[in-house]
């Protein structure tokens, strides 16, 4: 995939300000794609979009295909008739600059019922439960059961149900027959209300950049309907988990604990669940980033039973055989590689291989003068960001550098900087990658303060292994995740 050069800005559709705690697919992210026009910018990258999971993280979702609910607009709601005008006005007791996650979901799940209820049912939702049944049908049943059981995971449920028993199966779909379908309506929404946003992005000339991650959540939609694809004991336990090996940062190496897919019976099947994401992914967006790439070639193998990751070991992932298979059903393929951390030759032939862009990410860059991050070791088919969500903004990063960084940045660019946010837009403008994505937090010149998330280790801001705790907040707002 050969990539069009362009610039864009990152920005999670939670960033975006309105009424209702959190950003939405309302107004304000029409009148953001306005501004992307306007600025002459083609492209903007955000955050997975699925339901967020445990702390209130999109890359520990509770369905790779499903949308987040937070994200329904009630605006849109309002326009569609589902919702009095005056049900979403007046003082909400919100935080206008930051996300409370648990006010703001409360607030829409009540908006979202009072809607549900008015609803009038029709063709056009009836088709959409048909046309996504594959993935839609157990996500809405496994919401509906983790409803009625307090959001407990599922595999704390009663073991008829943890076990998908047929029998069980068949007693919650009837005595929860209405909680199901308002779990598969308000996905109805937001594929009505996300298609509407995505359609005026590429009328604008606006391409949407979206974000996969490598591996799925435990306690998912995924691993519940599909346990068959996982390595899990008897009891439905993970026996081995993800994780990276110890570093020069971090003696125990980081466990992730996210299960990890049996391969084996995934190629048996034709890679058939990888297959439906990514054609999930491509529907939803123009390009996609996969996160974690490396993990394709070689993954990091943890036993379930570990408490750090310093015992784990290297595994061959599906490599070339699993792109082969999404090639020959799906065809071209616009995946972004997330090629950072730990590196290998491997690896980097598996993305050439596959002709898929990179990324280089400028905050790596300045730690010695053979640095591949640095602009003139840039490429045409790469992705060049200022930092990406793991990083600090740019302000930040520089109030925070080494002397020696600064030293590197003054003596490479040939001058002092007089505004790090934009001196460091201005090299990611003058790079030959291809594509160059700037967050929206260094475009505002804003500090440390309004990072978007802040990993467990800090590696990454270093330009080392990849820290993966994941968190998401409004781009006015400091990130208070930490997993």
């Amino acid at each position: 995939m050969q990539l069009q050069r362009a610039s864009g800005l990152l920005l999670h559709p939670t960033s975006l300000p309105g009424p209702h705690g959190v950003g939405d697919f309302g107004p304000e992210a029409h009148r953001f794609l306005r501004f992307l026009e306007d600025a002459g910018q083609r492209a903007w990258q955000v955050l997975p979009l699925g339901p967020v999971g445990a702390g209130n993280s999109p890359y520990a979702s509770y369905s790779a295909f499903a949308g987040e609910p937070l994200l329904v607009s009630p605006d849109r709601l309002v326009d569609a008739g589902l919702l009095h005008a005056a049900e979403v006005t007046g003082e909400l007791g919100l935080s206008d600059d930051r996300v409370g996650y648990d006010a703001a979901r409360a607030h829409k799940l009540n908006l979202l019922r009072r809607a549900h209820a008015r609803f009038p049912r029709g063709a056009a939702f009836e088709a959409f439960q048909e046309q996504e049944a594959a993935w839609l049908r157990d996500y809405a049943l496994f919401m509906a059961i983790k409803d009625a059981h307090d959001g407990a995971a599922w595999h704390t449920w009663e073991a008829d149900l943890a076990a998908r028993e047929p029998a069980a199966l068949e007693r919650v779909q009837r005595d929860l027959s209405q909680e199901i379908e308002f779990h598969a309506w308000v996905q109805f929404c937001f594929a009505e209300q996300y298609a509407a946003l995505k359609q005026e992005a590429n009328a604008r000339g606006v391409r949407i950049i979206g974000d996969l991650p490598i591996f799925v959540a435990l306690d998912s939609a995924d691993v519940w309907s599909h346990p068959e694809l996982f390595h899990l004991d008897a009891s439905r336990q993970p026996t081995i988990v993800a994780g990276v090996p110890p570093d020069y940062f971090s003696a125990t190496g980081q466990l992730w604990g996210n299960p990890l897919y049996d391969w084996d019976a995934i190629a048996r099947d034709g890679y058939r669940w990888w297959v439906q994401r990514l054609q999930r992914a491509l529907s939803l967006y123009d390009l996609t980033r996969i996160d974690h790439f490396r993990g394709f070639e070689a993954y990091w193998e943890v036993p379930a039973a570990e408490t750090t990751a310093v015992n784990g070991r290297w595994v061959l992932g599906p490599g070339l055989a699993l792109f082969s298979a999404l090639r020959a059903q799906i065809g071209d393929l616009p995946i972004i590689a997330e090629d950072l951390g730990i590196i290998t030759p491997e690896v980097e032939h598996l993305r050439d291989s596959l002709g898929l862009p990179g990324m280089k990410v400028l905050q790596f860059a300045f730690t010695d003068p053979a640095n591949p991050y640095l602009p003139h070791n840039h490429v045409p088919n790469s992705v060049v960001y200022t930092g990406t969500h793991d990083n600090d903004t740019s302000r930040g990063w520089w109030e925070h550098a080494t002397d020696g960084e600064r030293s590197l940045v003054r003596r490479y660019l040939d001058r002092e900087l007089a505004e790090p946010s934009w001196d460091m837009i201005r090299v990611a403008l003058s790079s030959v990658s291809a594509l160059a994505v700037l967050p929206a937090q260094d475009v505002l010149c804003l500090g440390s303060e309004h990072r978007m998330n802040i990993p467990r280790h800090r590696a990454r801001q270093l330009g080392m292994a990849a820290a993966r705790g994941r968190a998401h907040s409004r781009s006015r707002s400091p990130a208070a995740w930490n997993d």
